[in-house]
């Protein structure tokens, strides 16, 4: 698969924030991620391999390119966006990636579809802080059912927002469904910084 771009040009800033502006509880940033928090979304992760990778909210794709340019040949790769503008600029900018346009609250009946269960790693950019707590609730039930033993979800937490209620609560919900403690780290090369989560299903 080729990466003809990063997800973090101009264009990508701009279509993110008219995006925002439209729908701020479901796009919930003004600007894409930065290659570094890209990078450290995939910190450890095999993609190597013949695993099955789902990418929850790619956006204007600062995350898939950086999926796209570590994944094998024998790994199979789905993108999920409920975001039908999203959806449309990663199958023209990766048409051999997968880009789907549906909610992530169906994502273990998706995947079930697919013949992707289970999962290896699922990688994240929805904004679950200002998501509705049923929707998230919805989400991570897919994930925790969709992961394989062993497998991991990523996410990440803008840092200014990681004491709100909804944050604190997203991470608890989410170590008590999977049943471990995710790994942090800080990435202060984005705007705002942010913190990586890393859950492992035991």
């Amino acid at each position: 698969m080729s990466a003809p771009s990063n997800g973090t040009g101009l264009r990508e800033h701009v279509l993110l924030f008219s995006r925002f502006l439209r729908s701020p509880r479901t796009v919930g940033a003004v600007t894409a991620s930065s290659r570094a928090l890209a990078k450290a979304m995939l910190e450890g992760l095999d993609l190597q391999g013949p695993g099955r990778i789902v990418e929850l909210g790619p956006g204007t794709g600062a995350f898939t390119a950086a999926i796209v340019e570590r994944l094998g040949p024998e790994a199979t790769f789905l993108a999920i966006d409920v975001d039908p503008e999203f959806v449309r600029r990663i199958q023209t900018r990766w048409p051999d990636v997968t880009c789907i346009c549906e909610s992530a609250e169906s994502l273990a009946a998706i995947v079930e579809a697919r013949g992707m269960l289970p999962v290896d790693h699922i990688v994240s950019g929805l904004p679950f802080v200002s998501l509705p707590p049923l929707v998230t609730r919805q989400i991570l039930e897919g994930v925790t059912t969709a992961l394989r033993p062993g497998g991991t979800f990523t996410t990440f937490q803008y840092l200014p927002a990681y004491g709100l209620p909804s944050a604190v609560s997203f991470r608890r919900s989410m170590t008590a469904r999977i049943g471990s403690q995710p790994s942090a780290r800080l990435v202060m090369r984005n705007v705002p910084p942010a913190l990586v989560l890393t859950w492992r299903k035991p």
